[in-house]
């Protein structure tokens, strides 16, 4: 017998089954039920149901796993938004991690227990603190998508304590090392990319980003204006792209000691001969740490 209560109420009836059962119109022209052993059960699921759909906060998306959803959430949606090499990082983290270790589940039904579970499982397997951390942070962004598009009522990464961040102490290159370093990286095709990098502290993507036309030579001063990443092999194209800097801070000035200015200066030269000696336009990918010889 089926009990029905006032227009956008809901109705309770039992099936032939022997379970209470709760249906919900939803958008759409659809129904959402609810499934308990006794009619008092139903009927107090029946009442949070109500008021999560008006506070809009109740589900209404369709089953699927959690493996299907990450997946559609990174190559469909996330994608277009994120930098190259941070869509190869998050690739990786989806496909060989998490997919593997929670995609079995249904994503309504991924508790804090199945994330808890396998946050430890990665620690046992010898990944570091760091490692996990980076796992929990997708996966907290897909599932804050998830809550956005009504799929799940709540991110259920906010119940669980992923691993506390180690704080490791940097330990910079003494003078020492320093110069035995140098020596031994001394005529070597890279060595102005090496003198910079200990000179400014620059980033790898900073170097290599770094064009002619971004230091001035006169005052000693250096531009960060961009950064050079890899093309993931996932991706259209081949090779290198062009990017600004994360960051606001990332654009930045710094001033040269003046045996950089030389050494840049001397790789310079180098690096002219070199392209006219290949027949190439000066002005072609006028990158200061490329066509070195």
């Amino acid at each position: 017998m089926v009990v029905k209560s006032g227009r956008g109420e809901g109705s309770i009836y039992k099936r032939k089954d022997g379970r209470w059962t709760a249906e919900i119109s939803v958008e759409g022209g659809k129904s959402k039920f609810l499934y308990e052993k006794t009619r008092k059960e139903v009927q107090e699921k029946l009442k949070v149901a109500l008021y999560e759909q008006q506070k809009g906060m109740l589900v209404t998306g369709p089953q699927q796993k959690v493996g299907q959803f990450l997946t559609h959430w990174l190559e469909d949606v996330h994608k277009q938004s994120i930098r190259s090499r941070t869509y190869e990082r998050y690739e990786e983290i989806v496909r060989l991690h998490l997919v593997p270790g929670i995609g079995h589940h249904q994503f309504q039904k991924l508790s804090p227990q199945h994330i808890q579970s396998f946050y430890k499982k990665k620690l046992e397997e010898g990944l570091s603190n760091t490692t996990v951390i980076c796992f929990h942070n997708v996966l907290h962004r897909a599932l804050e998508t998830a809550v956005r598009w009504n799929l799940i009522g709540r991110n259920t990464c906010d119940l669980v304590s992923p691993p506390r961040r180690k704080r490791f102490e940097i330990q910079p290159l003494t003078m020492q090392q320093i110069h035995q370093f140098l020596a031994v990286a001394h005529g070597h095709r890279q060595e102005a990319l090496f003198i910079l990098a200990l000179a400014t502290g620059m980033r790898r993507g900073e170097l290599l980003g770094l064009k002619w036309q971004d230091i001035d030579m006169n005052r000693g001063v250096l531009q960060v204006r961009r950064i050079l990443s890899r093309i993931p092999s996932k991706l259209p194209g081949k090779g290198f792209e062009e990017a600004e800097p994360k960051t606001e801070r990332g654009r930045r000035s710094i001033v040269l000691p003046p045996f950089t200015i030389e050494v840049l200066k001397q790789h310079r030269i180098r690096q002219l001969e070199a392209k006219l000696k290949a027949g190439l336009d000066r002005q072609e990918h006028d990158y200061v740490l490329v066509c070195s010889s």
